[in-house]
């Protein structure tokens, strides 16, 4: 894979949902984003990116884009970015990006898609962070750097409870999820209370593993026999691998405190290379089922990243 290129435009736009257009530089501020640029702020989509293979490629079908159409703020040549894996790291001059996000949730009403009838953004957009800045220009070189193989395991933790969600019951069982994993050395990089509806689920579980690039998400609540607790039929819906020792081995951990763990119905699953596991939804049973875990979970992560390898045990 090249991973040196060259900027083609530099773009902004004063308002969300509009085309960008190209400036003769732009001030890329640490945290925020782009001096001026209406997508800036303090979230993990700061800048974002385009490869100008992409565009032209999209050109070539009859459509009349020019650079920024796509609301992107970077048109780079050279380099195919949506293949860069997230946390890849980006220099062009002083600049540093860190790549947060490949692709995005398309919203059908955006200018370009009602000109043209489609948009690459959803599909190949890359989206990142700026670390370090600084001041980039049209014809800068812009170097990628795959990401560190030692780089700590990011995380998500989501909660499903409606009256949590309703803001009936104060949400305990997801910061104690993510204080044991922060513990552990992990980065918890977003954390997320929903109601408990299977789609929403799906779609978080989706978003989270095949654009955030989550090395593991936890779940907490839906695992239970209501008619609302819907967590593991979610869960399955998006897998494309079960793991099923790691559910199997809390039931048989979480017995031996109290027989009622039998009832139990979390699951564990792959999807692409993201691990998803299931837990109950009180605080007490995730910082058991954590405990259980957490020491195991390291080596089957370093596989799925790529830095293990499996080995029976002789």
């Amino acid at each position: 894979m090249k991973l040196q290129g060259m900027i083609r435009a530099v773009c902004i736009s004063p308002a969300k949902g509009t085309v960008k257009r190209p400036i003769e530089k732009g001030v890329f501020i640490p945290g925020f984003g782009i001096e001026n640029d209406a997508h800036a702020g303090k979230w993990h989509r700061q800048v974002s990116l385009l490869s100008g293979d992409s565009v032209d490629a999209f050109n070539r079908t009859g459509a009349d884009v020019r650079d920024g159409d796509f609301g992107e703020n970077l048109l780079v040549e050279g380099i195919d970015l949506k293949s860069l894996p997230v946390s890849s790291l980006l220099q062009a001059g002083s600049v540093t990006l860190r790549i947060t996000q490949i692709g995005k949730e398309c919203h059908s009403d955006c200018e370009i898609r009602r000109r043209t009838g489609d948009c690459i953004m959803p599909r190949e957009g890359v989206f990142a962070e700026v670390l370090t800045g600084g001041e980039i220009r049209p014809g800068d070189t812009i170097t990628a750097r795959m990401p560190d193989p030692d780089r700590p395991f990011r995380a998500a933790v989501i909660t499903l409870s409606d009256q949590g969600s309703w803001g009936e019951r104060v949400d305990e069982s997801g910061p104690a999820a993510a204080e044991m994993l922060e513990e552990a050395g992990y980065e918890i990089v977003e954390r997320i209370l929903l109601p408990d509806e299977p789609e929403l689920l799906k779609r978080e579980l989706c978003r989270l593993a095949d654009q955030r690039q989550m090395d593991l998400i936890i779940t907490s609540g839906g695992t239970g026999f209501s008619p609302r607790d819907r967590t593991p039929e979610a869960t399955m819906a998006v897998a494309d691998r079960n793991a099923p020792g790691i559910a199997e081995y809390l039931r048989m951990r979480s017995m031996e405190l109290t027989k009622r763990a039998m009832l139990g119905r979390g699951v564990s699953v792959i999807r692409k290379g993201t691990l998803i596991i299931n837990l109950p939804g009180s605080p007490k049973a995730v910082k058991e089922s954590l405990g259980f875990i957490l020491d195991s979970l390291e080596h089957g992560l370093k596989i799925l990243r790529g830095r293990a390898s499996e080995c029976a045990r002789k």
